[in-house]
């Protein structure tokens, strides 16, 4: 921290010398007319082609290194796309300027114009005609050869992660192409991009902890949205029958590589549609977020696994999973109390208002969700851990409802929709009683949805898509907080 401070110290003293020289160290009013890669790319040409061209060129960048040899001086400087090499000479642009140019640290932006050239070594140069500092860098960056290696850094501190790791600035380039793909898929299809509400009276559309606020002029408690399902359903209910949102949902719970308490999602609903639809169409997505950022093929590599994304994917109802693929006995999956014996030799914990199909997708997430790397669909859920999904046809304790999950993790949920009033009020009313229980997770009654599912809600079906473990997925990045910009950290212990 001692050798941190000295640098700030000394860059703070050149700093105030440089304006005592009248050179003004955040500028404005000097557009860039062209980029670096556009000069990059018009510098395809032979050393004695470009030494006859002689066109100026006007761009801008952050120096990145600098190789000073008396007179003359090397520098990197990169912009948003691309770094280019970048020359002076004292002859060129006189001792005044050059004595500037000599003061110019790593981190700094300025602005140059000049002609290109080829080193002997065939490197693509602008020698410099002239340059102004747009902006004096008063920290210094991560050593070139190492970087930003701190993992716990690198997220607190973004800004330079993203200057100095061209890999992260690319993830982040992915994750605006996936989110364009699905807004163009979705429009290709019909669906209209909605906003709803983020703070809602009565938290709802998941099963999950929210956090709670409060409006001074209404007084009254508003909770964080932890999902915007129930708001779009309405939608349907007033005639729009394709819907889709992207969105940013807060659940106040635990972080960890899969969670981060303020997250993205898309959601959409489909009215007359199934939850069987949503499976195709979900293949159907997957394929063209492949096509935008995978080049078109469908394999990539996940963390060491290679996942095909090719349809069909592998479909398993829920309760075939805990036997043939968790190898969970029969008898577990028949009886609530073989159930209570077996969760309990896993080590999992049971809470006295879970009943049988509550334990059993603990036990599937424990020893099912782990083995699922390629793409799969399991379906037909309890129905007691899908609070707003319709009933299966001759088999009511379970829900016409899917989850797709690859690499190991829920990648999406869906269902066709409850919309029969009768059925979603003496569920929320269960659920409330869990809630009273102790269950934090548990659904609140919510009056209105009911009153908007009176008024008629077509058949649907609808489905909700972890964005950040999307990217995660096509990023090859193994954590949640590599894929959001800035992520939830503890407070620093000191400042830095």
């Amino acid at each position: 921290m001692e050798d941190l401070n000295t640098v700030v110290r000394e860059r703070l003293e050149k700093a105030a010398e440089l304006e005592r020289q009248n050179i003004e160290l955040y500028p404005n009013a000097y557009p860039v007319p062209e980029k670096i890669k556009d000069v990059l790319a018009a510098g395809g040409k032979t050393a004695e082609e470009l030494q006859s061209d002689q066109t100026d060129y006007t761009i801008a960048g952050r120096v990145l290194s600098i190789r000073s040899f008396g007179k003359s001086t090397f520098m990197h400087i990169a912009d948003a796309d691309a770094k280019i090499q970048i020359y002076f000479q004292q002859s060129q642009i006189g001792k005044e300027s050059y004595s500037l140019a000599k003061k110019l640290d790593i981190g700094d932006i300025i602005r140059v114009c000049g002609s290109l050239f080829r080193t002997k070594t065939d490197e693509l140069t602008l020698l410099i005609k002239g340059f102004v500092l747009l902006a004096k860098n008063l920290r210094p960056l991560p050593e070139k050869y190492h970087g930003l290696k701190d993992i716990e850094l690198r997220y607190r501190q973004r800004y330079v992660d993203l200057i100095v790791n061209e890999e992260v600035r690319e993830t982040f380039r992915k994750r605006a192409q996936i989110i364009s793909a699905i807004r163009r898929f979705f429009a290709g299809l019909g669906f209209l991009e909605v906003e709803t509400p983020m703070m809602h009276a009565i938290p709802g559309g998941a099963a999950a902890k929210p956090f709670k606020t409060h409006h001074n002029a209404l007084n009254m408690d508003l909770y964080l949205r932890i999902a915007p399902e129930l708001y779009l359903k309405r939608l349907l209910v007033g005639g729009f029958e394709r819907v889709f949102e992207l969105n940013r949902n807060f659940r106040n719970e635990g972080v960890s590589t899969q969670h981060n308490p303020e997250f993205t999602m898309l959601e959409f609903y489909q009215a007359y549609a199934t939850y069987e639809d949503l499976m195709g169409l979900s293949e159907e997505l997957f394929r063209e977020i492949a096509l935008e950022v995978n080049g078109g093929g469908m394999s990539l590599e996940y963390q060491g696994n290679v996942i095909d994304l090719s349809p069909p994917w592998a479909r398993y109802s829920f309760l075939e999973s805990l036997t043939g693929i968790g190898d969970v006995p029969q008898e577990v999956v028949n009886n609530f109390d073989e159930a209570v014996v077996y969760a309990k030799s896993l080590g999992i914990g049971i809470e006295r208002f879970e009943g049988h199909g509550k334990l059993l997708t603990k036990i599937f997430d424990l020893v099912v969700e782990p083995r699922l790397i390629q793409p799969t669909f399991i379906y037909r859920y309890p129905l007691e851990v899908s609070p707003l999904s319709r009933k299966t046809k001759g088999d009511p304790e379970f829900v016409d409802r899917f989850e797709l999950f690859i690499a190991a993790r829920e990648m999406a949920n869906a269902f066709s929709e409850l919309n029969d009033p009768r059925d979603q009020r003496e569920r929320f009313e269960r659920q409330l009683a869990a809630f009273q229980a102790g269950d934090e997770e548990a659904h609140l009654m919510d009056d209105d949805y009911i009153r908007a599912l009176e008024y008629g809600m077509p058949p649907a079906a609808g489905e909700g898509i972890g964005i950040d473990r999307l990217v995660m997925l096509f990023t090859d990045s193994p954590s949640i907080r590599d894929v959001i910009l800035f992520p939830h950290m503890r407070p620093e212990k000191k400042n830095q």
